[in-house]
């Protein structure tokens, strides 16, 4: 090797020597510095054959030799003195999470599934926040009252910041509530705000021109339509005009006051202010950027971490916020999110340490997994189910649906494939919510609707409907998400319909944006869907199969169904509540345009470093307590 030099003071020569000699032998440093001096000027690396290298001054044997010595002599004449060890290296707070799949939209008005959601809890706070318990808690409202009738709200704003610096304000609320009901937007979880006065009919209205109008209808009351290019579009009735700014109840009194007002009492209102849905937007920002959320720049935010880096399918990277109002109870620095869609992939970054928490588990390792202690399962307030297009022919023949749905044999799913406790589903809502009896559960007053792997009648079903022994049965696709978990069940599924009722499908996988897209829009013939609850009450699994419903999805429509519904919220009483959800749950189980397969549980893996890790019954992840040990 060639000499290296570097030019030393004679003050710090022989303390550097003392040192390395000290730090390698006890692993500490002096507590406090040793200054003294010493004729060496240089120090130099040198190989010790280099003899012209000593010759030059440089550091050689001999004179290491000689600082050894001293710093012996140092070591041996402080030898009285305590060494003080380092402290403990603090554990960094950085935590790593496989969303398991790109989301969709990270604007709240616009979130529809369990990742965005997963996104924007950890971004956004809204008037309440839900606690480990499932109850709302003060968030950016630090308090509020109800009227005696229980349909007015008034909520008190804290000083909060947007990530901007700019404050928080109640007129941001009411922007943000006000667009998500807007038509334009055609926000599939605006019905989450027609419990707000004027909600449903100002998200059902009909711009002309910058104003909005109700839908006319004929003598009956049937909306009226009308044919414009080849497209069916609504016809407006232009004496009745619907004022955004005075018609819908929802007012900023001032930057820290916001009124509500409801079109009936909702048990579950304080929670639905937790929802993505109901979350405030910077009103400055989202006014004039119709793409805020696309551009990690604009994407200004209230919550708990600050969204930094989105890598487009492959990860997002979020910091504590430093404007948070409540910032001192956070205490991870940092989180990746990570999109691996491949269980096994996923897995094998899990062992390697390259994840801490994953939301995905390959279903064959899952026993041994659990056993080992690296997943839990945790429970989970929601159904897995197939749907139908009801518009689309042989799909439009209730016995063509029924029979498909007894065809299934759901407990070899959920043993063979599924095995993490879930629990085949003969019924559509799950396990887990409250009747109106004290101690009763919906599910158990509720009971069932029919077998499994019920064969004979899906055979007799079938052959009503023109199709003995499938022979005429068109072939269909079958449209599910990328997920292995999905497609194994899907085979299964795919062969149960062969071997049963001698139909047959094809399976088509799609990317999450693209199947909730094709699903949205119809363009599918069966596809597979799932359905977590939004608050713990019945009407969260319900409400959504109404005619037109956001989150429908299917086609159907049935008046009565619609007329349950729609008493249901409006009644006060539980008794009566619930009766009129029975009632409509059974209406949806004799038509079934879905078909539940089982209620789920929520297998995750998850180190034993991540400490208060949260997951709701309801599916979100808040990161706002956790840390890492």
């Amino acid at each position: 090797m060639d000499c290296m030099q570097k030019r030393r003071s004679r003050r710090t020569t022989l303390l550097h020597a003392t040192i390395v000699l000290t730090e390698r032998r006890i692993g500490v440093f002096w507590s406090r510095p040793i200054v003294f001096f010493s004729p060496v000027d240089t120090i130099k690396k040198c190989r010790v054959s280099d003899k012209s290298c000593c010759k030059k001054g440089g550091y050689c044997m001999r004179k290491a030799l000689s600082l050894v010595l001293i710093a012996v002599f140092l070591v041996s004449f402080f030898g009285g003195v305590s060494v003080v060890p380092s402290a403990k290296a603090a554990v960094a707070q950085q935590v790593t999470y496989n969303l398991g799949t790109e989301p969709a939209t990270i604007d709240p008005a616009l979130s529809q599934g369990i990742p965005e959601a997963n996104i924007i809890l950890q971004t956004m706070d809204g008037l309440t926040r839900i606690d480990s318990k499932n109850m709302p808690q003060p968030a950016i409202a630090k308090s509020w009252t109800i009227s005696k009738d229980r349909r007015t709200y008034t909520f008190t704003l804290r000083d909060a910041y947007w990530t901007n610096g700019t404050p928080v304000t109640a007129y941001d609320f009411e922007y943000a509530w006000k667009r998500a009901l807007s038509p334009e937007l055609a926000a599939s979880y605006a019905y989450q705000l027609y419990y707000v006065y004027g909600g449903e009919a100002f998200n059902t209205s009909i711009k002309v021109g910058s104003k909005y109008y109700v839908q006319a209808v004929d003598a009956k009351g049937n909306p009226l339509t009308k044919t414009v290019g080849g497209k069916v579009v609504p016809v407006a009735n232009m004496a009745k005009e619907i004022n955004p700014s005075k018609n819908i109840g929802v007012k900023a009194l001032d930057a820290k006051t916001l009124k509500v007002y409801l079109q009936s009492p909702t048990v579950y209102f304080l929670n639905l202010t937790a929802f993505p849905t109901l979350m405030p937007v910077c009103k400055a920002v989202v006014s004039t950027n119709d793409k805020w959320a696309a551009d990690v720049t604009n994407y200004v935010t209230d919550g708990p971490f600050k969204l930094t880096q989105w890598s487009h399918n492959d990860k997002m990277t979020f910091v504590k916020n430093p404007t948070y109002w409540d910032k001192a109870a956070v205490k991870l620095t940092k989180i990746t999110y990570l999109m691996v869609t491949d269980e096994s992939t996923a897995l094998s970054m899990f062992q390697s340490g390259q994840m801490d928490v994953g939301s995905t588990v390959p279903l064959s390792e899952l026993p041994k997994l659990v056993a080992s202690g690296d997943a839990k399962i945790l429970p989970y307030l929601g159904t897995y189910y197939y749907m139908f297009n009801t518009t689309k022919k042989p799909f439009n023949d209730v016995r063509v649906r029924k029979a498909l749905a007894l065809a299934i044999d759901r407990k070899g799913i959920t043993t063979a494939i599924t095995k993490g406790g879930q629990t085949p589903a003969l019924a559509y809502v799950p396990n887990g919510i409250a009747d109106a009896a004290a101690g009763s559960d919906f599910r158990t007053v509720g009971g069932t609707f029919y077998k499994d792997k019920d064969i004979a009648t899906a055979k007799s079903l079938l052959a009503q409907a023109g199709y003995p022994n499938g022979k005429g049965f068109p072939s269909f696709t079958l449209l599910f998400n990328t997920s292995n978990a999905h497609q194994s069940i899907a085979e299964a599924i795919q062969q149960m319909w062969k071997q049963n009722l001698g139909i047959t499908c094809t399976l088509k996988v799609e990317e999450w944006g693209v199947y909730l897209d094709d699903r949205n829009n119809l363009n599918y013939q069966v596809a597979r869907a799932g359905w977590i609850g939004d608050y713990m009450d019945p009407n969260t699994f319900l409400d959504m199969f109404v005619t037109g419903g956001g989150n429908n999805g299917t086609g159907y429509a049935n008046k009565t169904y619609d007329a349950l519904i729609a008493k249901a919220k409006a009644t006060v009483s539980p008794t009566a509540r619930m009766a009129a959800l029975h009632a409509a749950e059974k209406i949806l189980m004799t038509d079934m345009p879905i078909i539940p397969i089982y209620f789920y549980t929520n297998p995750v893996l998850i180190t034993k470093h991540v400490k208060n890790f949260y997951q709701s019954t309801l599916g979100f992840v808040d990161w706002k307590n956790a840390y890492m040990s």
